[in-house]
């Protein structure tokens, strides 16, 4: 087991449905001693869009934020930083903590594109390991490619469950074209007598109503098939449980896998994606991972008979979360992931 006993890491990130405090707290379970900041100094919706759209607009909230953290761990050194995405974080910020510990080393992770991103490009010269999810970003900005991970309660679901309420299931937030694409799939699923459960979850009702104003594919969306209550991971893997394949839409400019992809096959269920680039991965199995057209969907009705094949031991390894932490923090794998 790898191990981090009596580092000091500083961990910034942003907020992505508390997998940051599962990774903050495993790297505690390792024997590191952490400290935790949200890279935004808010997470309203508010501050997510000035942040995104125009961040000099919230520029100075940004400064007191950082300096309020350059306050705060005044006298500390460490061994690591880790920053994840850092879309608010400022180079002052990054020039400070490195003059304070000229050893540290500088750990960025993005699971993003970065041409959505290109705010993150001019922060990267500060880092001494850059990783992402996006298999294009490596050669473009000479990244560490290492994919997402699972949470292990996902594979602790992993067991047989014979009375499944659901064919198909999609559990996701409401953006792009996911209602548009999740609509089809019903629409087939339906035909074919299969059933099917979907949940779209948005921020705020307020963005929503005004996403729905701006954005053509979000026009189509139903107001009344989305929630505004987000499903906590305890209630996801029972809607995992009792369904024999999920659904996974990837936003139609990212061909990284979404964290949905490991936890989906670590818990033992089948996947359809609209993400072609999974045949690229050394999990890929065309019988647990049905790939689909977002623009003409089709699925095979045997793809819901046929059991799920298991998965080899060291990839379930390499897709855990202790192997995104391995790669960050020890050896890069790059030999393993670019099949």
């Amino acid at each position: 087991m790898i191990s981090l006993k009596d580092k000091k890491i500083l961990f910034l990130s942003v907020s992505f449905f508390k997998y940051e405090r599962a990774i903050a707290k495993r790297l505690s379970e390792l024997g590191a001693k952490v400290d935790f900041y949200d890279e935004r100094p808010s997470n309203s919706n508010f501050s997510k869009g000035i942040i995104r759209f125009n961040k000099k607009l919230y520029q100075l909230q940004i400064h007191k934020y950082y300096k309020k953290i350059l306050e705060e761990i005044q006298g500390k050194k460490y061994d690591y930083f880790l920053l994840i995405k850092g879309e608010a974080t400022p180079a002052f910020f990054l020039e400070e903590i490195k003059r304070n510990n000229p050893h540290m080393e500088m750990i960025h992770y993005n699971f993003d594109p970065l041409t959505e991103y290109p705010l993150l490009i001019s922060n990267l010269q500060y880092f001494d390991k850059k990783f992402t999810f996006e298999r294009s970003d490596t050669q473009k900005y000479n990244l560490h490619f290492r994919p997402l991970f699972y949470l292990d309660e996902y594979r602790d679901s992993n067991h047989e469950f014979q009375d499944f309420e659901h064919d198909v299931v999609f559990i996701g937030s409401a953006h792009t074209d996911r209602y548009v694409v999740g609509e089809k799939v019903k629409s087939v699923a339906d035909k074919l007598s299969l059933k099917s459960f979907f949940y779209y979850y948005a921020m705020g009702r307020t963005a929503f109503k005004l996403k729905k104003l701006f954005d053509k594919n979000m026009k189509q969306f139903d107001l009344k098939k989305v929630s505004f209550e987000k499903l906590n991971h305890e209630q996801i893997i029972d809607y995992y449980k009792k369904s024999k394949a999920v659904l996974d839409i990837n936003k139609p400019f990212q061909n990284g896998l979404t964290i949905r992809t490991f936890e989906v096959l670590a818990a033992g269920r089948k996947l359809i994606t609209t993400n072609e680039d999974i045949r690229n991965y050394p999990f890929y199995n065309p019988n647990n991972i049905l790939i689909i057209d977002r623009e003409n969907v089709e699925l095979r009705p045997d793809f819901f008979t046929e059991a799920f094949s298991g998965i080899d031991e060291k990839i379930l390894y390499m897709m855990s979360l202790d192997s995104f932490i391995e790669c960050l923090f020890f050896k890069d794998q790059d030999s393993y992931w670019n099949v």
